[in-house]
């Protein structure tokens, strides 16, 4: 591992991205990219237009923190007053009493809260660590793993953070940020790092300090990075150790799998929730 301005590269699983058992594709199956990076770049600047978006809105007192974070049961929003919540009422029939109150979350029916919440940010240095964060990660792993399977990656890991966060955090409070993915994508490099026989070490060191932050420092969805990582690894291990026959097919199923028990979870907690 090299040290880089924040994480590592890993030099060993750059150089297996650029070794092909075939020409135009990557060790894992994937097409080779021809532009370095693009897929996170995309993803950088969507993250950046949202952000852009709610501060255009109001910041914190903006309504499109509301709409598009997680919530999981709900929360009732003054409409009237973007940013404002009614913290005593509870019910979206309570909510509806209320002047210009909006029931708003994904067992009210919000249901694209899980994938935008994602790409969700207010405050400066969350999304500004995240962006550096995919920067560095992003790319290393385009290489090696191919576009479109980096970018399910990304996403996937992204809905376990979100499905832990619905299972296991506050019903009312709003979860926003890519940790999750970010956290899948620190996850994936440890595996693709471990397969092509490159130190870790200093890696686990990096690992162990986003750790310490996550469950030490306020304000952090600890559910979202637990998630998000633990998707990372299984993803990533379905796509790096996958029987070289039938080698897509195997990688599909896995995730296939992966996203059938995210579904899962979401379909059985919004049936208690409701």
């Amino acid at each position: 591992m090299r040290d880089a301005s924040v994480g590592f590269q890993c030099p060993d699983c750059v150089a297996d991205g650029r070794r092909t058992t075939r020409q135009g594709r990557t060790p894992y199956g994937g097409i080779r990219p021809g532009t370095f990076g693009l897929v996170s770049k995309v993803l950088i600047a969507l993250n950046a237009g949202v952000w852009a978006l709610i501060m255009a809105t109001g910041g914190n007192n903006s309504e499109w923190v509301y709409r598009l974070a997680l919530i999981p049961r709900g929360a009732c929003v003054a409409t009237d007053h973007p940013g404002n919540v009614y913290p005593g009422l509870t019910s979206a029939a309570d909510c509806a009493r209320a002047p210009d109150g909006s029931w708003v979350g994904v067992a009210a029916g919000d249901w694209w809260q899980p994938l935008t919440s994602m790409f969700t940010h207010v405050s400066v240095l969350h999304i500004g660590f995240n962006m550096l964060a995919l920067w560095i990660l992003g790319p290393q792993l385009e290489l090696v793993l191919g576009r479109a399977r980096f970018l399910l990656l990304y996403l996937l890991s992204g809905f376990v953070g979100s499905a832990v966060v619905y299972l296991l955090s506050d019903q009312s409070a709003p979860t926003l940020g890519a940790s999750g993915a970010i956290f899948g994508l620190m996850a994936a490099l440890l595996v693709v790092a471990r397969k092509a026989r490159a130190d870790v070490s200093q890696l686990m060191v990096w690992i162990g300090i986003n750790a310490a932050l996550t469950f030490f420092a306020s304000g952090i969805s600890w559910q979202g990075h637990v998630g998000g990582f633990l998707g990372g690894l299984v993803l990533a291990g379905v796509l790096v150790y996958a029987p070289r026959e039938r080698r897509t097919t195997w990688q599909a199923a896995g995730f296939a799998g992966v996203a059938i028990l995210v579904a899962l979870v979401f379909l059985l907690r919004t049936a208690a929730l409701t």
